[in-house]
This record gives structure tokens, sequence and C-alpha cells, in this order.
């Protein structure tokens, strides 16, 4: 199946004879409309294999559904990679492609500028490597249109609690790792592919400077949410793939990226090991193994860090040379 916009293609020629101004609004309204109606038609079709695999409690059957969604998805991501290509002319810049396999499991961690990052990570990984999945929220399911199919794509699910509940009901600490790790028991045995943004929110000089961060371009990173997959899940990895998204013109949102205000975008992979503990230790109990882990995260951060200043001073550069 196709994209859904294919047929209106020609509608592009006629917005060709209005002012510029307008032709990027009325280009962002359609193609976002395109967006739209593409995640309706995917999620449509998935729902119907979601409610196969909750009401046939057969492992073989669920099986194939899981495949089934997945391709869904990925062919989702497609459309969408298909309207990027096609209605915008983006420069795109990526190395470290070279090595990543569709039937390994990756841990992948980014810096996080923008709210389009997650469109240029699955524009970038989709099919290269297995599905591209994120810990959410619990509450999150309750998103329209989009909270079904992520519970339909098994997506881990996660529910912290916070210091001031532990206080008054310490009966409950740990209770969260054990649930998340129920949940990612159903990702056991195939090829995963997990998204943490160290960050935990995106950059800004503002909440650079409220951090204090010794870091030019980046958060201090919180290693809490790294650990706590590697908890989860850590013995599935085959390697983390660390990625450095550079967006060289001044960060834009969803709504800039549909403008066209993003015309070039580097993404840099580079493929770490990561450091692994004996059978019955554990990164968030042991003293030992959170000093062992935070320098290696401060150690891949610091490169990151270094790694941007370049691509700023090599975008700098250009811009004066005659």
């Amino acid at each position: 199946m196709g994209p859904a916009w294919i047929p209106c293609l020609n509608l592009l020629s006629i917005l060709d004879m209005l002012p510029p101004i307008m032709l990027y609004f009325l280009r962002a309204v359609f193609t976002l409309l395109c967006l739209v109606v593409n995640t309706t038609l995917w999620c449509s079709l998935l729902y119907v294999f979601a409610l196969i695999k909750v009401l046939v409690p057969i492992q073989s059957v669920q099986n194939v559904c899981s495949k089934i969604v997945i391709a869904f998805a990925e062919n989702w991501i497609s459309c969408n990679n298909f309207a990027l290509d096609h209605f915008y002319k983006i420069n795109w810049k990526i190395s470290g492609l070279e090595n990543l396999r569709h039937d390994r499991s990756y841990l992948i961690s980014s810096n996080h500028r923008s709210w389009t990052d997650i469109v240029v990570l699955q524009k970038v990984l989709n099919r290269r490597v297995p599905f591209l999945r994120f810990f959410i929220k619990q509450q999150l399911i309750y998103v329209p249109l989009l909270g079904i199919a992520w519970v339909a794509l098994d997506f881990p699910r996660m529910k912290r609690y916070s210091a001031a509940y532990l206080a008054k009901h310490p009966e409950k600490r740990g209770e969260d790792l054990k649930t998340t790790r129920r949940m990612c028991d159903r990702l056991k045995g195939k090829p995963v592919s997990i998204l943490n943004f160290l960050e935990g929110t995106r950059y800004t000089p503002e909440k650079a400077q409220k951090q204090n961060s010794s870091y030019k371009h980046l958060l201090k990173p919180k290693r809490g949410g790294l650990m706590f997959t590697l908890e989860a899940m850590g013995e599935q990895f085959h390697s983390l793939l660390d990625v450095t998204l550079y967006y060289p013109q001044p960060v834009t949102g969803v709504w800039g990226l549909l403008l066209g205000k993003m015309p070039e975008v580097v993404v840099e992979i580079k493929e770490v090991e990561i450091p692994r503990i004996a059978p019955g230790e554990s990164y968030l109990e042991s003293s030992a193994q959170r000093g062992r882990f935070q320098a290696w995260v401060e150690d891949m951060w610091t490169q990151k860090d270094q790694t941007l200043s370049e691509m700023d001073l090599f975008k700098r550069n250009q811009s004066i040379s005659p």
C-alpha cells in the first residue's frame, strides 16, 4: 500500500503559482493533513491485529500479530519519510549507518534539540535497526489514536513513584522497576531498539544556564533513565548507538519543519560498547557500579559536546568563506 497522498501530488504544481509566503503556509497545512490521514490509515489497520492479539491467547498467533503491527508501523514511518523527501528539500548529512543490523538489539542515546528529533531518528533508523521504541509513562496510553498503538507495539511502560510517595509508602520501593521488567518480558528474545534522551528535556541556553551545565551544547545527562533501562533489559542489547543530532539553522519545532525552516540536518552515529555487570549485580543498588556508569556517561557526553563544537565551528567557517 503506497502513501495516501500520491494522487494529490499534482496539486503542488498549482501551488507554485502562489506568493512564496502563502505557498509555504499552504504546503505546511497540506503536509500536516497528509500526515494525519496517513497516521489514521495505518493506525486503523494496526488496531485490527492489536484486537486479535488481545482476544486470542495463543502465543503463535500473538507473535504473528506483533510482526504485522510492527510492519504497519514501519510503513507509517516510510510514508512520513516520503512526505519529507518529496515535499521538502532537506540536505541530510548522515554518518555511521554502515554496520547497523535489523537483527540486533540496540540501546540508543541521543541529545535532544527539538520536537522534530523523533521524526529525524525515525527517518534515519527506520528498517536499519529494529523498530524504534521508547519508554512511555503509564498515563500516555490514553493519548488519542497513538496510545493504543503504543500498547499494541509493546512500547515498555513505566510507572515511577515520587520520592515523597515512597517516603510515605516505603513498601512500594522497587515496585516500579518490577512492573517495567514484567512489561519488558514481552520483548525478550526479539531484536529491539530502545531510545533514551539522556538530557530528559530539549536543550535551550536558558535551561543550560539554570542547570549551571558544564557543557557548551548540552544539558547535564540524567543517568537514571539509562540505568533504569539497563536494569530492566540490559542483557538484550548488543551495543549502544550514541547519536549526535545537529541542526545548522536555528532549531525549530515540528511546525518550523513543515514550513521548510529546516534545510539541513546532521546526524552522527557511533556504536559504543555498554559496560557489563555480573549477573545479580545492579547499577541502581551498587555505588561502585553507579560510579563506573557515571564515568562512562560523562566521557560519552564530553565527546558529544566536543563533536557539536566542531560542527558549529565548521558551520561558521562555511558562512564566512568567500
